[in-house]
């Protein structure tokens, strides 16, 4: 039966692990392409545009009342 909780224990790190390589996974081609003035510009943008509709859907979902 220890062996059992052991096994358990040991998914958690999986789970972490693959999370992390497939952050690693894409964000590699953009740190790549990021050298280029127009292309960074343009990838801080995007960024910070699904950051901002992120937040406007988390928003209407819990019902919260805008800032205006």
């Amino acid at each position: 039966m220890g062996e059992f909780f052991a096994n358990v224990a040991k998914y958690p790190k999986y789970l972490i692990t693959i999370i992390l390589g497939v952050f690693a996974a894409l964000l590699e081609p953009l740190v790549k392409r990021s050298k280029n003035p127009v292309t960074a510009i343009s990838l801080v943008g995007a960024l910070i545009s699904g950051l901002i509709t992120i937040s406007f859907i988390l928003r209407a979902m819990v019902s919260l009342p805008s800032q205006n």
